[in-house]
């Protein structure tokens, strides 16, 4: 289990990345971490993700009264708290604004396409919450009829919301989650993308399950086929990829393994 000076430092490692890597500008964003059923790590508000200290950040109650710290927590600590009180099995949130994503919320289209193996394997489809006023019980409200199975959601004319097991493991579902968008948007101005067909998605699935990926997964959002046979919901439920082809899953799994278990194994 690591220190609350573990976590602390971890959070401005996170903060450092996702303010370089320009999916927040200037004081925007902010991440959060469980440390038990009523103890949170967060991130305050008025400071630059990318110039954080441990001694900035402030530990919170599950009400969101500050525990520890003289900085005043983010106004958007309410959507984080909902996420912790309707999802026991999430140990960090991160809140960013990547700009491709980003640009699929504000044109308010969901990143609803089985395109890219990665992104199926560890998000699936990522649907988008209807806006809400910043810092109201909007935001959470909206956020609250997607948490149960999606681990990735964009906000409305907004920005994106990821939670994870850990704090790395939500960190990279935001990496993926605008990775696909920007593959989603080039497929677009080159005429449109080709998804995966249900057997392949399928497959796919499969592999999630044989890697034992934590989180919850939307599953297949439906195709033409009269008997889709793609549709899983969460961790929990039975596959019906019993008689997948070895020899396809050794396929596939080549090609996309060792990306997925470097990001969701922090190697």
């Amino acid at each position: 289990m690591m220190s609350d000076y573990e976590i602390k430092k971890e959070i401005c490692e996170i903060g450092k990345r996702i303010y370089n890597k320009g999916f927040v500008a200037a004081n925007d964003g902010n991440i959060t971490v469980k440390v038990n059923d009523n103890e949170f790590w967060a991130t305050p508000t008025g400071v630059s993700k990318g110039y954080m200290t441990p001694d900035m950040l402030i530990k919170v109650n599950r009400e969101g009264k500050v525990l520890e710290g003289t900085w005043k927590p983010s106004s958007e600590l309410k959507m984080h708290l909902r996420v912790y009180k309707e999802r026991p099995d999430v140990g960090a949130v991160v809140h960013a604004h990547p700009p491709t994503a980003t640009g699929f919320a504000i044109a308010r289209i969901p990143l609803d396409q089985y395109i890219m193996p990665e992104a199926i394997i560890s998000l699936g489809t990522v649907p988008i919450a209807e806006y809400g006023t910043p810092s109201t019980d909007e935001i959470p409200d909206a956020v609250s009829k997607y948490l149960q199975d999606y681990d990735a959601v964009l906000l409305e004319n907004h920005g994106a919301l990821t939670v994870g097991t850990d704090l790395l493991n939500a960190y990279f579902k935001m990496e993926t989650l605008e990775f696909y968008a920007k593959l989603s948007l080039v497929a677009r101005l080159l005429g449109g993308a080709k998804e995966l067909n249900c057997e392949q998605v399928e497959k796919l699935m499969e592999i999630r399950k044989k890697m034992n990926i934590k989180g919850r997964h939307p599953g297949c959002r439906g195709c033409s086929q009269e008997e889709c046979t793609c549709r899983f919901k969460g961790d929990d439920q039975e596959t019906v990829a019993d008689k997948v082809n070895e020899a396809d899953l050794v396929r596939i799994v080549t090609d996309v393994t060792k990306r997925v278990l470097a990001q969701y194994k922090g190697k």
